[in-house]
């Protein structure tokens, strides 16, 4: 409820005032335009299919008889789907996980946080909005909860060892709160949308390079790329959409033991690859010597 009143915010000025069963298509298509002109084309998206829902229950309920919004498909620019940069090699992304392990800047908070993205690869939003009612630390699970899950239902992860031990560090911090990432500014909110960006910026990784988004490409190629675990594991941990809901809903729970399994394989993956650069080092430099 909170989400579809932020998108019908957008259309306040234009219909706020307007009885439901008087509002036609063009006057619809003004609010779009305003965010089409702001290239928001995602959010006019959103805000034609919240406005459908308003009318689909005023005919429901007998305030209206027809939802004009089905005559504004394809009114407006689509939204192309952003390129999220990754880094997908090994190597690089090694130095990356060493440049985050290293990161003293804006608290530990946002260090914390990309390290558990690292080790997650959930989406960013899921993460920085994360509470600590969501955690069970004991049996090592993280609850997002339907309201903030892309897709719109409730997505259970396994914590390797590493995570939870990250994730007890912060408990010491932040854990008499409601958010797991409080902001800087106040504790009632969680952390900026902008944290992450801005530490990565500061560390040398371009928006061209990585972004807090490219977590999730990094870990499903490099974990594709080893065939130790199943594709449909590997989706079914970052919370894609399997289009046949009962073959979705079967699969949460039989890849349940696997993406345990793939959980502490990858936290392990990646101190190995953190540590890969440094060991060859260190042997070159003893070779020499």
């Amino acid at each position: 409820m909170k989400n579809k009143r932020f998108y019908l915010k957008f259309a306040l000025a234009d219909l706020g005032s307007r009885p439901v069963d008087e509002i036609r298509a063009p006057e619809i298509l003004v609010a779009l335009r305003k965010l089409e002109k702001r290239e928001k084309l995602a959010t006019a998206g959103r805000v034609r299919a919240v406005i459908g829902e308003v009318f689909r229950y005023a005919i429901a309920t007998g305030r209206a008889e027809s939802d004009p919004t089905g005559a504004l498909r394809g009114a407006i620019k689509a939204n192309k789907p952003r390129h999220q940069s990754a880094i997908t090699d090994a190597n690089r992304f090694g130095d990356l996980l060493r440049a985050i392990d290293a990161y003293e800047g804006r608290g530990e908070g946002v260090k914390v946080a990309l390290q558990l993205m690292a080790l997650l690869y959930p989406r960013p939003g899921e993460l920085r909005q994360a509470e600590w009612k969501e955690f069970d630390l004991y049996n090592a699970t993280w609850t997002i909860p339907a309201s903030r899950a892309k897709m719109r239902r409730d997505h259970k992860k396994p914590l390797p060892r590493q995570a939870v031990a990250l994730l007890m560090g912060l408990k010491q911090w932040t854990g008499t709160g409601r958010f797991v990432f409080p902001s800087e500014r106040t504790v009632t909110r969680s952390m900026s949308d902008m944290a992450m960006n801005t530490a990565l910026r500061s560390m040398g990784f371009s928006k061209d390079t990585h972004v807090p988004h490219g977590f999730r490409t990094t870990a499903s190629t490099l974990l594709n790329q080893t065939g130790n675990f199943s594709p449909d594991a590997i989706e079914a941990e970052l919370a894609h959409l399997d289009r046949n809901t009962v073959r979705a809903a079967y699969n949460r729970g039989a890849y349940w033991e696997e993406r345990v399994r793939m959980a502490a394989w990858w936290a392990n993956e990646c101190d190995r690859i953190r540590l890969g650069a440094e060991v060859i080092q260190l042997k070159e430099k003893r070779a020499l010597s």
